[in-house]
């Protein structure tokens, strides 16, 4: 049973990926349920695209002007100090040698994979050695990897069978992704699963305001990073959807992959295949996980995947062999391209791990 479903699994994200058109598409006609990652943009003259989304079986198309990648981000976002360390002191957290904007990788090292990316950390989860890093502290939009900080904040809040009232707040979202429907209660357990399958930008929202207030919630996910001296990290929207001044860095990232790797709660989401999600109780709609990694990577445990046009891709990815787990972040990477950059960086920390000298180090929490 487990097969077949991780070769059903595989099979539709191979035909979704397919499909991938500008940017990012995901998308193709009678398409069940997807995100921002995967909305197919069409032109529409003038410098805009159609934002084509379908959600709960229903497409929409919206104007919006979309940039190339490179136009809408050439690379790091200026930003005030999110609270913490001065800026010196945070872009020295986990070693001085990640202090700096380029490459870092022990001198007898095996060359590292070219990767379109303009930041990334691989990083040995169990002992915290960061083997090799780009920009590991510049500071880049998340996209929709911070829906893992979101997801480790209110893990331990929130108990799986509670339910939870869709507000109008979180049913507006563009892309809603889940299709939450006002005053329509959800169970906890459901709109995990589809924040971490789907990337279900609306269950980002219900869960933060499941606190008591969406302020509340955005100031327990803030209070989070913190905690977990990811200092870098400004959120903003719980689901990493645009916002001013929102940034995370690919170190932080690696900290908050880290936290989600020891929550056993986390990783049962995380790594499931598939599932459905009830808009309504007579209308449950199909989940298929979008973390390609989990079926064609051996040794594929988890990760995240995010696209917005500020941010370009963004990814967290997390494997095991042979008793050893890595960590892999990517920010602000050419479009589609990943999960292929991951896996290519997790094979050269699988194949080095034990045989280079660590560059910094993961932080144990403050």
């Amino acid at each position: 049973m487990q097969t077949s479903i991780r070769r059903a699994a595989a099979s539709v994200a191979a035909t979704l990926i397919g499909f991938a058109a500008v940017g990012y598409a995901m998308a193709a006609s009678g398409a069940p349920v997807i995100d921002q990652h995967r909305c197919a943009n069409t032109a529409a003259g003038s410098g805009s695209t159609v934002h084509r989304c379908c959600v709960a079986g229903r497409c929409s198309a919206t104007p919006r002007q979309v940039g190339s990648l490179a136009g809408a981000q050439s690379g790091r976002v200026a930003s005030r100090s999110p609270g913490g360390p001065s800026l010196v002191a945070r872009r020295e957290v986990g070693g001085r040698l990640l202090a700096g904007g380029g490459i870092v990788v022990a001198p007898k090292a095996a060359p590292l994979p070219p990767v379109p990316a303009s930041a990334y950390v691989i990083a040995n989860a169990r002992t915290g050695q960061v083997l090799a890093a780009k920009d590991p502290h510049g500071l880049y939009p998340p996209a929709s990897t911070l829906k893992v900080l979101t997801a480790i904040t209110m893990l331990p809040r929130l108990k799986p069978d509670a339910r939870i009232v869709a507000t109008r707040l979180a049913a507006s979202v563009v892309p809603n992704v889940a299709g939450l429907i006002p005053g329509h209660s959800y169970q906890v357990a459901d709109l995990f699963r589809a924040l971490l399958l789907i990337s279900a930008n609306d269950a980002a929202v219900s869960l933060v305001q499941a606190s008591g207030s969406f302020a509340k919630g955005m100031a327990l996910v803030n209070a989070k990073a913190r905690s977990l001296r990811a200092y870098d990290v400004r959120a903003v929207q719980p689901n990493g959807l645009s916002a001013p001044g929102q940034v995370v860095s690919a170190y932080d990232l690696a900290l908050i992959a880290r936290k989600a790797l020891s929550m056993p709660a986390f990783m049962r989401y995380d790594r499931t295949l598939s599932a459905t999600f009830p808009v309504t109780p007579r209308n449950p709609v199909p989940m298929v996980n979008q973390n390609a990694l989990l079926t064609q990577y051996p040794g594929g445990i988890g990760g995240k995947i995010g696209w917005t046009p500020d941010a370009g891709a963004t990814y967290i990815g997390m494997a095991r062999r042979g008793g050893v787990t890595l960590i892999v972040t990517i920010l602000h990477a050419t479009p589609l391209t990943e999960i292929t950059s991951a896996e290519q960086l997790l094979n050269w920390g699988f194949a080095s791990n034990g045989h280079v000298r660590a560059v910094g180090m993961l932080v144990p929490p403050a």
